[in-house]
């Protein structure tokens, strides 16, 4: 058996998929999406940025050849190069090592004869003592995220394992290179048994061929090539999973109270729930009333008719809750939505959907910004669109709008009296939803709920992380095409606020038969 640092990495983020990429049908796994791609070759790009300033050596060896790899590893820190890139650190367990430090290496204390694979972006030389002489190698992995996070600090850590099996004496610290923050040193004495104890559980894992449970969680899946496959399974069990508000910890608690169906959780009573911490503050109530949605397939109003038209604002002055009759029948109406690319700070894209009643014609306007120099100015265009019409509310959709104007604002020296009056003005349409109303939706993402409203993109296929690919492959081609289809998906994002604004105010009608607002 073969255990390689990428399964552990993979390992930590979700058993499932580990465990796939062992037994499952590859053929059930999706191509490598754009935007994933992209993310591998901006790593790859980064980590050629570290090591240009530095004089290496690399290991040349057969592709997958890896004992081959490990000899010409070997031969290079015997030699006392500096630096190695792409070392190869393999070592077999219950097998004669190289070298050995303290009683038994870790894998040797292992019961099972596995061979262990890592190769750490660099191994760098520092002065010590190893059976190499008076020097010894400390790992480096270079990462392109800005956080050290503990699945990068643990394979570092195995690194570091492997690596002390192999030179006898365990490296004095292992570090993650990271983008802004730089060097960041491992906390060995914390991660070290943390280590062990998940490479003893991966191997638990794959011995005892048991398919773990499914458990969808977006923002972690989202890039999983196995996603569509544990996605289609859990809609046909329909899984608690996919009801939003349920986390692991939360499924299990119901788990073992025996609800395990979206129509068991609907017919539960809240007492029954909110005895158990993950489910107070709220929780039981909030997470019987999603399920009682979905099962039911129906929106269900969560406040009270007299308190909609209360507007409250967030600390950014968007407005919370249904705006008032004012807003809801104002002659113009302004949706909102920015296409940015985030690697270049840049916003490059202000979308809006002029809906006027009075002429009952909607309008969009693309302002966009061809290269990075043309964002100043169509923040002026933006600026000039929004006080052409000066009292019309500015509908988007969660908070980034809102955030990106103070920003520009600020770094474009906007004087206050021509931004600040539009913080005012915008209405988040994302927080009306979900201060208001439950829905039978997966997520209350743009795209579930207008979908679940009858609204559809014209590119289905395309989102924000697509967006970013065809903004960076614009820029390296100049193919128009790519600029018409991110301008076609954001007028279908203002479209799609829209929708959904439309609908809120037209479901809340129908729940306040007899009052005397009127929400159209």
């Amino acid at each position: 058996m073969l255990i390689e640092d990428q399964q552990l990495l993979f390992y930590q983020r979700c058993d499932r998929r580990a465990f796939l990429d062992v037994y499952g049908d590859q053929s059930q796994k999706e191509p490598i999406s754009d935007f994933l791609r992209k993310l591998i070759a901006d790593s790859v790009t980064y980590r050629k940025t570290i090591i240009a300033d530095r004089i290496y050596s690399q290991p040349k060896y057969p592709p997958q050849d890896w004992e081959a790899g490990m000899q010409a590893t070997l031969e290079l820190m015997r030699q006392g190069v500096d630096y190695i890139y792409r070392g190869v650190l393999l070592y077999h367990s219950h097998s004669s090592p190289v070298a050995d430090y303290g009683d038994r290496s870790f894998f040797d204390q292992l019961p099972e004869q596995v061979t262990y694979l890592s190769r750490p972006d660099l191994l760098v030389k520092k002065p010590g003592v190893s059976q190499f002489g008076d020097w010894l190698y400390i790992p480096q992995d270079i990462r392109l995220g800005k956080r050290p996070k503990l699945d990068y600090q643990i394979v570092a850590v195995f690194h570091g394992e492997i690596l002390a099996a192999i030179q006898g004496v365990m490296p004095e610290e292992v570090i993650l290179l990271l983008r802004d923050r730089g060097a960041y040193s491992v906390d060995l004495k914390q991660r070290l048994p943390q280590m062990r104890e998940i490479v003893q559980d991966y191997l638990t894992l794959i011995q005892n061929s048991q398919e773990p449970d499914i458990f969808i969680s977006r923002q972690k899946c989202s890039l999983c090539q196995w996603y569509t496959h544990c996605h289609d399974i859990a809609q046909s069990q329909k899984n608690l999973c996919l009801l939003p508000g349920i986390t692991p910890i939360r499924q299990t608690r119901l788990n073992s109270l025996n609800l395990t169906s979206v129509e068991s959780l609907a017919q539960t009573q809240p007492e029954i729930l909110q005895t158990y911490p993950e489910f107070d503050n709220g929780v039981a109530v909030q997470v019987i009333r999603q399920a009682e949605s979905v099962w039911k397939n129906q929106a269900i109003l969560k406040v009270d008719i007299d308190d909609i038209a209360n507007v409250k604002s967030s600390k950014n002055g968007s407005k919370k809750y249904l705006p008032d009759p004012f807003w809801l029948q104002a002659p113009v109406e302004l949706y909102f939505d920015i296409e940015a690319q985030p690697d270049m700070n840049l916003d490059y894209l202000h979308g809006v959907l002029v809906v006027d009643r009075r002429s009952q014609i909607e309008t969009f306007y693309p302002m966009l910004a061809e290269t990075a120099a043309d964002e100043a100015r169509i923040w002026q265009d933006f600026l000039a669109l929004m006080w052409r019409y000066p009292i019309a509310p500015i509908f988007h959709f969660c908070d980034y709008e809102a955030k990106t104007i103070s920003r520009l604002a600020k770094l474009y020296q906007t004087p206050s009296y021509l931004w600040r009056p539009l913080i005012k003005r915008l209405v988040d349409v994302h927080y009306q939803i979900v201060e208001t109303v439950t829905l039978p939706v997966e997520s209350y993402a743009l795209k579930s709920i207008a979908r679940w409203m009858g609204f559809e993109w014209r590119d289905a296929k395309a989102n924000g992380a697509q967006c970013v690919c065809w903004y960076e492959e614009w820029l390296k081609t100049g193919d128009r095409t790519l600029l018409d289809a991110i301008v076609r998906y954001n007028e279908d994002d203002c479209r799609a606020t829209y929708h959904v604004r439309r609908w809120l105010a037209d479901f809340v009608q129908s729940q306040s038969v007899g009052a005397e607002v009127n929400f159209l």
